[in-house]
This record gives C-alpha cells, structure tokens and sequence, in this order.
C-alpha cells in the first residue's frame, strides 16, 4: 500500500477521535496529516511530509491558542460573553445573613453576596447589579440608579 493510504487513514482516525472527544486539536493534527499526505501523494519524500504535518500543525494550534476565550485578561467570572447574568439587576428585599441572602433569579434560587468592595452599609433592600459569578453565588453591587 502506498504511503499516502497512511496519512489519510490516520487522518480518518483522527477526525473520528475528534467527534468522539470534542475537542478542536486533534482535528488541527488531523489536517496536518492530510498534508502530509497530500505530500506524499505528490511524491514528496518522507522528510516533507512530516515537515508539512508538523508544520501544518504547529500553526493551526497557534492559532487555536490566540483565540482561546480565556486569554481574554478578564476573570472567568466576570466575561460577560460567557456568562449572560453579569450586568442583570436584581431586587433584593432584605439581607438575611450579613452580607449574604437568598433571591430567586431566572427561575432558580441563588446565593447572593455583596461585593467585598462595597461598605457593609450598603447591604440594604434595593435593586444591585450582578458583577460577578463566583460557584453559584451572585457577586452584587448596588445599582446606580441615575441611568436607569
């Protein structure tokens, strides 16, 4: 068998790899296998079908890796982009425990806590902000009512 079969079944097996795993590398080596083995069908010598592969690669992961969502230079929990609650305004009625209560938002109940930043004087019934997602608590911060 020529060695081109070679590629395109590892090729295949690796895009299969993929669809059973999820995740976007190994369809990146996949298509440097494929030109690898579009080298090799070409009649390329072994030493640029690899070449082509790890180059092939190399920048498909590069690129994967500069446009990794969490290279944003924000904390997970406060994107906006990944978590739809950040920004959303709640009416908090009383405060239970201190800092922290309970409040039922988008059909489910959360733990809600004031942002460490703001006085504890502001734990007061009124409409907050949601900074911040920390686990499953709600990081709050009073609303600045002269936009609303």
């Amino acid at each position: 068998m020529q060695l081109h079969y070679w590629w395109w079944i590892l090729t295949l097996l690796l895009g299969i790899a993929e669809l059973l795993t999820g995740t976007i590398y190994l369809m990146v080596l996949a298509l440097g296998t494929a030109a690898g083995g579009l080298i090799a069908w070409f009649g390329g010598s072994l030493t640029w079908q690899v070449t082509a592969t790890a180059l092939v690669s190399l920048a498909g992961w590069l690129l994967l890796w500069r446009r990794n969502p969490w290279r944003s230079g924000k904390p997970p929990g406060t994107d906006r982009n990944m978590l739809l609650d950040i920004g959303e305004r709640l009416e908090i009625d009383e405060w239970s425990d201190g800092r922290r209560t309970r409040v039922r938002h988008r059909g489910a109940q959360w733990t809600v806590e004031l942002d460490h930043a703001e006085p504890d004087s502001a734990a007061r019934p009124g409409v907050f902000v949601v900074g911040r997602i920390v686990g499953a608590r709600l990081i709050v911060r009073p609303a600045d009512d002269s936009l609303a």
